[in-house]
């Protein structure tokens, strides 16, 4: 089989890392690739089994969607077919295509984006639901979503997501007896969808009643000052030096957060997977998230402490609870069934799986 793949996302933080985790894969796969992006971005992966098609046009443009190069298109068309980690699909393809929705946060969330935005990201799901012959989706809430939203798509297939190569890498020679760091960690950024509010008000709370740790927020502090003068308020108005920004983290930097935090606890109030909790997990590392539905399906068999979402009393009162007894959180050890639920390796075999029974 003969796969183009869109790889002009290589770069971007989620799906950029979805994309890589998969193409490293593919790699080792009995199929040839034809990889659309900069050869500049394709190279470091250095891929054996794949060709380069050089491309600089931006996602969901007027050029992709009405004037994307002929060429280019020549060679495409003759794939078997056409795979996308988002949703976004050139205009002129003819062969079969697979695209990717990781979740419909904007329909579900519309204060996120104005109404302009939101009509504009509409009708590029509707155009990726068309288009497409499967839909491949991170979980079974985000189908469902789907399926609501976009009710003519011809078929959907859920995928999992899981754990990246350098988390794996850094497991055969890792001690979980080690003792834990001093601080609780929160990965994400500063979107509304991902809770920092009511953690950032749970912590404060924590700290006016005793509560001693620091909580570190993976991010530069300059984005939340700019960005969102809310969240902003709220940390100038937690007790000095209680909350710590590490900046822009390389991978090995982050793994080295997620090791030695005391505690992770993702807050968010939208996901389409979720993956800070499984990576943290992984390395030892306790999880308090909130109880969204995609939550409760990813983490179902797992040792998390759910709160309520956007209930920065229940996180508060959790948060001095657990740590009630005991000054740092006993590490936890996942049972082999919990870490091999969710890797890369069954995402990527599963995805060529699908594409070469629906052609």
């Amino acid at each position: 089989m003969t796969l183009a793949i869109d790889c002009r996302v290589l770069d971007s933080s989620g799906i950029g890392v979805f994309l890589r985790e998969c193409l490293l894969r593919f790699n080792s796969q009995d199929v040839t690739l034809i990889l659309i992006g900069s050869a500049e971005k394709i190279k470091k992966l250095s891929l054996k089994n794949a060709s380069i098609l050089e491309c600089n046009i931006k996602t969901f443009s007027l050029k992709e969607l009405f004037c994307f190069p002929k060429t280019l298109l020549k060679q495409i068309n003759k794939c078997d077919a056409y795979f996308t980690p988002y949703f976004n699909i050139p205009s002129g393809i003819k062969i079969p295509v697979f695209s990717t929705i990781h979740d419909m946060i904007f329909p579900d969330m519309p204060e996120l984006t104005s109404k302009i935005g939101l009509m504009a990201r509409m009708f590029f799901y509707k155009r990726a639901s068309k288009k497409s012959d499967l839909i491949f989706t991170v979980s079974k809430f985000s189908e469902e979503r789907i399926k609501y939203f976009l009710p003519k798509t011809k078929k959907t297939k859920v995928i999992y997501n899981g754990l990246s190569k350098y988390i794996i890498n850094s497991l055969e020679n890792y001690s979980f007896e080690e003792k834990k760091d001093d601080y609780i960690l929160f990965v994400g950024n500063i979107k509304k969808h991902k809770g920092l509010k009511t953690l950032i008000t749970a912590f404060t709370k924590a700290k006016q009643n005793g509560f001693n740790k620091k909580l570190f927020i993976v991010g530069n502090a300059e984005n939340f000052r700019t960005k969102d003068t809310e969240i902003a308020s709220l940390i100038e108005s937690a007790p000095k030096d209680s909350i710590k920004f590490t900046g822009f983290l390389s991978d090995k930097e982050l793994l080295s957060y997620l090791k030695n935090a005391d505690l992770l606890v993702q807050p968010s109030l939208y996901e389409g997977f979720g993956i800070p909790p499984l990576e943290a997990m992984s390395l030892g590392t306790p999880a308090f998230i909130s109880d969204i539905p995609v939550f409760k399906e990813i983490y179902e068999s797992f040792p998390v402490t759910y709160f309520k979402t956007e209930d920065s009393d229940d996180l508060c009162i959790k948060l001095i609870n657990m740590y009630k007894n005991i000054d740092n959180l006993p590490r936890i050890n996942l049972t082999s069934e919990q870490k091999d639920k969710y890797t890369y390796d069954k995402t990527a075999n599963l995805i060529l799986q699908t594409i070469r029974e629906n052609l």
